[in-house]
């Protein structure tokens, strides 16, 4: 109808039932048509098969359109492209709209407009995209960030831009929404969280190295395997009863002491103590640990003799380790620690934090070397261990 039109510059068909399915008919509008307004009609995505090449400002508001095909006429005149109140998903490209400066696309359908609309269509100087129902997502973050880089290109922000999705958001601005890098960024949060656990395993290892847990793992075990075996005894057997006043624990290097000074002093007279010595008492066959287990179970007591060599003993530490056990297991207080010789504190190993906390609350006996004190030091280690065996 317009082919024939030569001064035909401005065409408005808007508010109509128009339909373009797309058929193939050749398209000939006037070409001296400039300005051409097709809103409110049902026209759909092929309506831009057929357009006037020399259309400058064009008006598809309020209509079916959801895509701009790729691959459409060129219309290399357009300057202003009217798209608001459609069905797109997504703003569309420049690729056939080499002079486009202005673009409206509001009330659409898009959630996470592409971040790179300006590259691909460097001549905008005006886009109006507000009153979308954005998803506000790490994929929305590259758009908020093209408004400050656009400097004032979008037409009604911020208040035309509010996150529609998910609902914890909805009514927030988008300038108000914000993500850390290393919540968007896939790679950085895996390497993040990968150097995190090695850190972790790193400090655990050391950790566990420094304060010998691998030790107190074995130990543990022993000693519940020892008390597993203990309740598989026969019925008639009513396990370990008290046999002794106390048990002696003492390094190899201090034998000499407590065979000369401690086992005589405590041994004989009235009151006599009787004293479990693991040279004596310990049963042929079964394992030291075993053997430990047993004789601190039936003694009363259980006497620690401290010197720079008891902390350098492995087998000392076991069987502090055990009576700690029963002290805290049954509730009782059970130890008696004698200072033969002073310790320095950087002498004590790491893993006998349990000597060290009860050293530091001196719940231990020092051995006098005037010979004028020891008559009280025996009398109140006797006092200790005083108890009636069964």
């Amino acid at each position: 109808m317009t082919s024939r039109m030569k001064s035909l510059k401005y065409l408005d068909m808007s508010n109509n039932l128009l339909r373009h399915d797309g058929a193939d008919v050749q398209c000939q509008w006037a070409e001296s048509l400039t300005e051409l307004d097709l809103s409110s009609n049902q026209l759909a995505d092929v309506v831009f098969e057929c357009l006037p090449v020399n259309v400058k400002k064009l008006s598809l508001q309020n209509n079916q359109i959801s895509n701009v095909p790729r691959g459409v006429a060129e219309l290399k005149s357009l300057e202003e492209l009217n798209l608001a109140s459609n069905r797109l998903a997504d703003l569309p490209g420049c690729s056939g709209f080499t002079s486009l400066q202005f673009l409206n696309v509001e009330m659409n359908s898009i959630l996470t407009p592409s971040a790179d609309f300006f590259q691909s269509c460097p001549r905008v100087r005006d886009l109006q995209a507000g009153h979308n129902p954005f998803k506000c997502s790490c994929e929305l973050q590259a758009f908020i960030r093209l408004e400050r880089r656009a400097g004032g290109k979008l037409f009604g922000w911020p208040t035309a831009y509010v996150c529609e999705y998910p609902e914890g958001l909805r009514g927030t601005e988008l300038k108000d929404f914000h993500l850390s890098l290393l919540a968007c960024n896939t790679t950085l949060l895996l390497v993040t969280a990968l150097l995190l656990t090695l850190l972790l395993v790193a400090v655990v290892a050391f950790l566990c190295i420094y304060l010998d847990v691998p030790w107190y793992v074995r130990m543990t075990w022993q000693w519940t395997q020892t008390k597993r075996r203990a309740r598989h005894k026969p019925p008639g057997d009513q396990g370990p009863v008290l046999q002794f006043h106390a048990f002696i624990s003492y390094s190899e290097r201090d034998s000499l002491w407590v065979k000369n000074e401690l086992i005589p002093n405590l041994e004989k007279g009235e009151g006599c103590v009787q004293l479990c010595q693991h040279e004596r008492n310990f049963v042929p066959g079964k394992s030291i640990v075993e053997n430990i287990i047993n004789c601190i179970e039936k003694s009363y007591k259980s006497i620690f003799v401290l010197s720079p060599n008891f902390v350098q003993s492995e087998w000392c530490h076991y069987e502090l380790y055990f009576a700690h056990h029963k002290l805290f297991s049954e509730n009782s207080n059970s130890l008696i620690l004698i200072l033969l010789e002073p310790i320095p504190p950087y002498l004590i190993p790491a893993r006998y934090h349990k000597l060290k906390a009860l050293m530091a609350k001196r719940t231990y006996v020092e051995w006098p070397k005037e010979r004028s004190k020891r008559a009280l030091f025996w009398a109140n280690l006797r006092a200790a261990i005083n108890i009636n065996l069964p």
